[in-house]
């Protein structure tokens, strides 16, 4: 996803421009260019061989017995798994109408340039940090630590600045931490890039993705007379 400013040129204003923002990844699978997260991944951790096996099943129903929960992809030294680390892909979901109207729109237009979206979308940070990806670490990582390995994680640059970005005193030492960040972004060719990583504990971890401040009751109190409604 990404932000566009309108193109003004003969004054077609319904159509879309220059690009206003940076790219924003907005489906996991945009992670999967060139296995370059799993590779980079490996090289950290010093895998000189790497296996790999995705959707590993890792909580299980106790009333049915099925799958409940999956590590998305697991890396693995040997093809014996006596070492592995787990690498979870956060995208951003979206805020806003689905897209099934701008498909249907790009379908039938002939238009040298897009047409503007129609209606208004945004990424929603909040939702897919403290209110997605939070809980999974939550519940993951202290068991991969009780494990004797690691979790990793692998989100773009929009992602990790949304949520305080890099740390004062990144630490580039596995054994300091639980959690393996790594950050990529997808450059002005479109091609995904290795940026930042750096590792941090669970509770730091947390920390970070719930980072939100309370806003003041006047300014509460205010928004919520302007929404007001008889029932």
């Amino acid at each position: 996803m990404q932000t566009y400013r309108p193109y003004l040129g003969n004054h077609l204003s319904d159509r879309i421009g220059e690009r206003a923002g940076p790219p924003v990844i907005m489906c996991p699978k945009r992670f999967d260019q060139n296995d370059i997260v799993p590779k980079w991944l490996a090289r950290i951790v010093g895998f000189q061989q790497v296996f790999l096996a995705q959707e590993v099943p890792f909580m299980r129903s106790p009333d049915t017995g099925q799958a409940a929960g999956r590590i998305d992809i697991v890396l693995s030294g040997n093809s014996t798994a006596s070492r592995w680390f787990g690498l979870e892909i956060q995208a951003v979901y979206f805020s806003g109408k689905g897209m099934a109207r701008d498909f249907e729109v790009f379908h039938h237009d002939t238009g040298r340039l897009p047409p503007m979206p129609t209606t208004v979308r945004r990424p929603d940070w909040r939702s897919s940090s403290a209110k997605r990806l939070m809980p999974q670490l939550e519940i993951k990582a202290p068991t991969l630590r009780r494990w004797g390995t690691k979790l990793a994680v692998a989100v773009d640059v929009p992602f990790f600045e949304a949520i305080g970005g890099v740390s004062s005193r990144p630490s580039h030492d596995i054994n300091e931490g639980d959690i393996v960040w790594l950050v990529v972004q997808v450059s002005d060719r479109y091609e995904l890039e290795q940026v930042h990583w750096e590792v941090l504990s669970l509770e730091e971890s947390s920390s970070k993705l719930l980072a939100a401040e309370t806003v003041k009751r006047e300014e509460f109190e205010e928004i919520l007379r302007s929404k007001l409604r008889p029932l």
